[in-house]
């Protein structure tokens, strides 16, 4: 059990959300107990109570109960093998950023069961960079282009583009059977539940938030279409609720997918989830240059494709 812990508000932390800060310095504590002890007031800023999306300023004191997990800060170090990995995915970097290729299967984050994840690699590939956060996030099972900011100024001018809808994020998925013939708009409200398992899921809903993806048939198959997605919001499990609600559920998910389809595509080769975060165009928050992001499909998901092509005669 550790100990009540005072932590002052830095100018590197400014402007960041409550919920955001205890993630960053509690790095080993689930994302669930954070939220419940922000929740029962057990976390106060200023001695005052306080909800997740505050947003803080320099000097303040933030009180952090005790938590019975592993000590927060305490130094987690992935194995050698996968930092070398994240090494040669690396697309994009600079002094002020990163831009990785993350494999699906691999967690953003440590946390929930998971010990280390993309961010937790970084921070031990860059001894100077111990600050990185991401700037946004990838479904663990979700392949492709992720940015990493190493100075919290970057990550607020990032997060400001994301919320103006500034930054462009371009998807490659294959789904299942035939997709709808003319059809790319998809406009339909999510709505985020939590099972009493304590499972995370996400369904079509006029009581969700308002969401917006457009699809670009590049190729259809006999029993498969691979799309171009564009994302103008960035819900949870956007693309892959959309693609249900079409009759087209990913190819390898097994959240909302055909078992029985997800088993024939594995038997090609396909055994992670057939999504990938291909393409992203933002601008740089120091020089204003426009970086053009694209991420390579790894081995499974390009061998697929060339499989269908064959098996189609295409």
């Amino acid at each position: 059990m550790s100990n009540v812990k005072l932590l002052e508000v830095g100018s590197e932390e400014v402007g960041q959300r409550l919920d955001n800060f205890l993630l960053k310095h509690l790095r080993k504590v689930p994302k669930m107990l954070i939220y419940r002890i922000i929740r029962k007031g057990e976390v106060r800023v200023n001695k005052g109570r306080a909800q997740p999306s505050r947003r803080l300023e320099l000097g303040d004191i933030v009180r952090v109960p005790p938590v019975s997990m592993v000590e927060a800060g305490e130094k987690v170090v992935p194995p050698k093998t996968q930092m070398a990995r994240i090494e040669d995915l690396i697309l994009y970097e600079d002094a002020d950023l990163m831009v990785v290729n993350k494999p699906s299967g691999m967690a953003v984050h440590g946390g929930s069961g998971v010990s280390w994840g993309l961010v937790e690699l970084v921070r031990n590939l860059r001894q100077d960079a111990k600050r990185v956060e991401l700037v946004h996030r990838l479904d663990r099972d979700t392949s492709g282009a992720i940015i990493l900011a190493k100075k919290m100024s970057v990550l607020r001018c990032l997060h400001e583009q994301i919320r103006q809808n500034q930054i462009e994020k371009r998807y490659l998925t294959l789904l299942a059977g035939h997709w709808p013939k003319n059809k790319q708009k998809v406009d339909l409200p999510l709505l985020r539940t939590t099972l009493g398992s304590g499972e995370r899921m996400v369904e079509v809903s006029p009581d969700g938030k308002a969401c917006l993806s457009y699809f670009f048939l590049q190729q259809q198959f006999d029993q498969a279409a691979l799309m171009e997605v564009k994302l103008i919001t960035g819900r949870t499990h956007q693309i892959r609720v959309h693609a249900k609600a079409q009759g087209c559920p990913v190819v390898g998910d097994d959240k909302y997918g055909i078992d029985e389809v997800n088993k024939r595509f594995k038997a090609l080769g396909m055994a992670s989830l057939a999504l990938h975060a291909q393409r992203l165009v933002f601008e740089h928050p120091s020089t204003q240059r426009k970086i053009e992001i694209e991420a390579p499909l790894f081995k499974d998901f390009k061998q697929l494709i060339s499989k269908l092509e064959q098996k189609d005669g295409k």
